[in-house]
């Protein structure tokens, strides 16, 4: 039962936080409870949201407050720490989105499954862990983080070309302490890590159990699954039933890790991972565009004279979108934005696009765009990347569906930027690629 709390109502106040660069800024926090009704009977649940000063382009960090004779409930909208995650924060885009409609959505969340429950008696907690988790909590300017990572620690699983590439990449990288390389019984892309154990990698452990997975920051899966079917509908749903049998597990083992999809097709392979692990949006994300998002800038930047940051969208198909940043190329100081679409940003795009063709995705190309996403993750970089996410509610899109869409990426995981007006023809795009999507994940078995 569902502890009873004060009279509903809040207060604000301005906050001075230290930011990661070692700036401060005025946040607003605001202080309040929520009406939360459960079987048959009313309670207030205490709450509390910082509003960042880029608010309210960006989302409310929302977080329980629970009492000393609180517990939370850990669960899809709650982490065990009182994070909350809901689909108006992953999808949040100003003016749509506002703290009255996310506030309706949480008391409608919590009144089916209530987060927080009276500590028994019996629990030897610390009662003011909780709080005290809370009121040390450091604020950057994607949001909340905590330290609980001694060490910076990756697995790959899927032991193929791509898992090797992978493995290399990410060592290269640099900010990776430990990396696990698994092979999966059942996948097709085997055949690396007999090599791995022979030359002895430094970091580099090699296992066929899960376990030595467990307190990952990151996930990486690149593994597809064996099928000698004829349909691809049949291929698919071959990589969906094995990964009912790892995902889960995976995040069992690391419940605070961002998993990092690359197995085909990638964007119903993320979808399947965020629905078999249960775990919010924000957490888990596909390579997706990545790749070709930094082959636009690069071209951008050195042929065209551009120094405008770019990113491909949509699909990873041949209904991927170009659109155009409103910021130059290293502006870190400034929050990227989609820049809306003119009558000269089109041409000069088709123009870039048009010299990325043949350039095909091999192997260790996407490695190195694995390497770069996991970095931007372990080091929280706050580094925007195209990468497979949760498309509801961006750009009117109402369907469940996964595409790649700029995100801002740190060690809490993805969050998106804000919506933008396409043209008609890069607008078509996208529809088609929603419709072929939820298409084939009608007829999968996830």
């Amino acid at each position: 039962m569902v502890n009873h709390g004060s009279q509903s109502g809040s207060n604000t106040e301005d906050t001075v936080k230290a930011f990661s660069d070692g700036t401060q800024k005025d946040l607003l926090k605001l202080i309040g409870n929520i009406p939360v009704k459960y079987e048959g009977r009313s309670y207030n649940l205490p709450i509390l949201l910082w509003l960042m000063d880029s608010f309210p382009f960006t989302p409310p960090i929302c977080l329980l407050r629970p009492s000393t004779n609180m517990v939370i409930r850990e669960g899809k909208h709650v982490d065990a720490r009182g994070r909350i995650y809901l689909p108006s924060l992953h999808n949040w885009d100003h003016p749509k989105s506002s703290v009255v409609g996310l506030l309706a959505e949480m008391i409608s969340q919590f009144e089916e499954e209530p987060p927080l429950g009276t500590k028994s008696t019996g629990d030897n907690r610390d009662p003011n862990e909780l709080l005290a988790f809370v009121s040390n909590l450091k604020i950057n300017e994607g949001g909340v983080q905590h330290h609980d990572h001694l060490i910076n620690k990756v697995t790959v699983i899927g032991g193929g070309d791509l898992g090797m590439a992978s493995v290399m990449s990410i060592l290269a990288k640099g900010k990776v302490d430990r990396l696990v390389f698994i092979d999966v019984a059942e996948s097709s892309t085997k055949g690396g890590s007999m090599d791995l154990e022979i030359f002895n990698l430094p970091k580099v452990e090699v296992s066929k159990d899960m376990s030595a997975s467990a307190d990952s920051s990151v996930i990486v899966v690149t593994a597809n699954a064996w099928s000698n079917e004829q349909s691809y509908v049949s291929v698919v749903q071959t990589n969906v039933d094995m990964y009912r049998g790892i995902i889960p597990g995976l995040v069992r083992l690391s419940p605070n890790a961002v998993l990092l999809i690359a197995s085909q097709p990638v964007d119903i392979m993320t979808h399947v991972a965020w629905r078999q692990s249960g775990l919010p949006p924000s957490r888990v994300i596909g390579a997706g565009c990545n790749l070709d998002s930094e082959r636009l800038c690069h071209v951008l930047d050195i042929s065209l004279n551009t120094h405008k940051q770019a990113w491909v969208i949509g699909e990873l198909s041949d209904n991927k979108v170009p659109v155009l940043s409103n910021i130059l190329m290293g502006a870190s100081h400034q929050h990227p934005e989609i820049a809306p679409r003119s009558k000269a940003t089109k041409p000069l795009l088709d123009r870039a696009f048009e010299m990325l063709k043949g350039r095909g995705q091999r192997s260790w190309s996407v490695g190195l765009s694995i390497a770069d996403i996991s970095h931007s993750i372990l080091v929280d970089q706050r580094k925007t990347h195209s990468v497979s996410t949760l498309a509801q509610g961006w750009g009117g899109i109402g369907a469940e569906v996964f595409l790649s869409l700029p995100c801002v990426l740190g060690v809490s995981g993805s969050i998106r930027l804000a919506g933008v007006s396409l043209g008609q023809e890069e607008d078509a795009r996208l529809r088609e690629s929603v419709t072929s999507l939820c298409a084939l994940l009608s007829q999968l078995r996830i």
